[in-house]
């Protein structure tokens, strides 16, 4: 059966849409013409302005467009939803936002300390995928669903902590808390290996975890998280089944693969970085002593 018979708001979330305009006009309007009104600042730059738009532009992908009906649909799109907005949208998100604007967010009195707290590589690290994995225990996750409030809630804090949790490893605050290369690759090593649980709960489960996706009266209930209620009224529908082939336990193995695929990859790009980074910092720091030495010894013998 086609997901069309949901209607455009559930397939495009118009005003989502509206919401993501309103942000991206804010964004460019607080970070050009109002810059001057900041204690520090500096121009927005083309790469700041790109990632910016990038990161808006896979956010309506993952929360605004078909994808994210289908996330209610099956596990498989659900688990692809969560790999984008907590692996790959937020540091984004740190990157695009100048720092000079999040110096300014972040050092406000009622901020600072809560941020501070939450940013400590061990405290990010444990409160983030806490959550993650807490959200998945197959209890906890279709009480959630059940409600929109729950539900929206869950998601939002789950964000905030993300970015708590990619905040050590990519803010570019010149006097920000950062962590050195190796510590860096010590911390993407163990961030993979602390989301691995959730993972292996969901792919090598051998029946179905989730009752929102198997059970059809359940299903249905949360299906109101993204489709109006009017809507689903109007439709017949029996269950998941009616949208996919697919047999709902290989669906959730699918989906448990495919979140640990996308983190592998995400988390590898960035351990790449990280390395050169610091290859090329060691580098810089070896020839710099290489070249006092040279000057050292040329002085002493003049």
């Amino acid at each position: 059966m086609p997901i069309g018979i949901f209607g455009f708001q559930a397939l495009w979330s118009p005003f989502f849409i509206v919401i993501l305009l309103i942000l991206t006009v804010l964004f460019f309007f607080m970070t050009v013409k109002w810059r001057k009104n900041f204690s520090v600042s500096e121009p927005l730059t083309k790469r700041q302005a790109v990632l910016f738009l990038v990161m808006i532009g896979i956010l309506y992908a993952v929360k605004g467009s078909p994808l994210d009906l289908m996330g209610h649909i099956m596990m498989t799109y659900h688990m692809i939803q969560m790999a984008v907005l907590y692996l790959i949208v937020p540091p984004l998100l740190i990157k695009a936002i100048p720092w000079w604007v999040w110096k300014s967010v972040i050092e406000r009195p009622g901020i600072r300390p809560i941020f501070s707290f939450a940013t400590r590589p061990l405290i990010a690290l444990i409160f983030f995928n806490g959550l993650f994995s807490f959200y998945h225990i197959p209890l906890i996750f279709d009480f959630i669903k059940m409600s929109g409030t729950l539900h929206s809630l869950y998601t939002v804090v789950l964000f905030f902590f993300a970015i708590f949790m990619w905040w050590p490893l990519v803010n570019e605050q010149p006097e920000g808390r950062s962590l050195s290369g190796l510590k860096k690759i010590g911390y993407i090593f163990a961030d993979g290996i602390l989301l691995t649980p959730a993972c292996a709960l969901i792919i090598f489960a051998s029946t179905p975890l989730y009752a929102t996706y198997s059970d059809a009266s359940m299903w249905l209930k949360a299906m109101e998280l993204c489709v109006p209620v009017s809507t689903l009224s109007g439709l017949n529908l029996s269950g998941p089944e009616l949208f996919s082939n697919m047999p709902v336990v290989e669906d959730q193995q699918l989906g448990g693969v495919i979140m640990k695929i996308i983190q592998e990859i995400v988390y590898g790009v960035v351990l790449a970085q990280v390395f050169f980074e610091w290859f090329r910092k060691e580098q810089e720091q070896g020839d710099a002593i290489t070249e006092a030495e040279l000057a050292r010894h040329n002085e002493s013998l003049s």
